[in-house]
């Protein structure tokens, strides 16, 4: 009941961001506007840790399986991508390396501010 429960809270924050995303003229999806009010509600303390860590956790060792559905499409439209998988695999590398560097400069930017302690 209590998984129930924190997946119900994440899922009306993720409903609230899909609302946002039809009344805000913006170009944001709408996840994002549910991270956002996520992480607002975390710090600010609306929403306790604990009262979604537990589905939150499930949700990311479950994760994976949303990938397969993108790799069997992948594997019918093969003969079309294999004219083009060099670039792509380029492309792929070179914004992994993009992601990996821009992530760890944040976070060294983010230790170094708040003095090097975890929160």
């Amino acid at each position: 009941m209590k998984y129930i429960y924190q997946i119900v809270i994440i899922f009306v924050i993720t409903f609230i961001g899909e609302v946002l995303y039809k009344f805000i003229p913006l170009p944001v999806p709408a996840s994002i506007y549910g991270l956002v009010i996520m992480l607002v509600c975390l710090k600010t303390k609306i929403i306790k840790l604990d009262q979604v860590k537990g589905a939150g956790g499930f949700l990311l060792e479950t994760m994976p399986i949303m990938f397969i559905p993108a790799a069997v499409g992948l594997i019918t439209v093969w003969k079309d991508v294999i004219n083009i998988i060099v670039p792509i695999t380029i492309i792929v590398v070179l914004s992994t390396l993009f992601v990996i560097a821009a992530t760890g400069r944040t976070t060294q930017f983010m230790l170094r501010r708040n003095g090097g302690t975890k929160q």
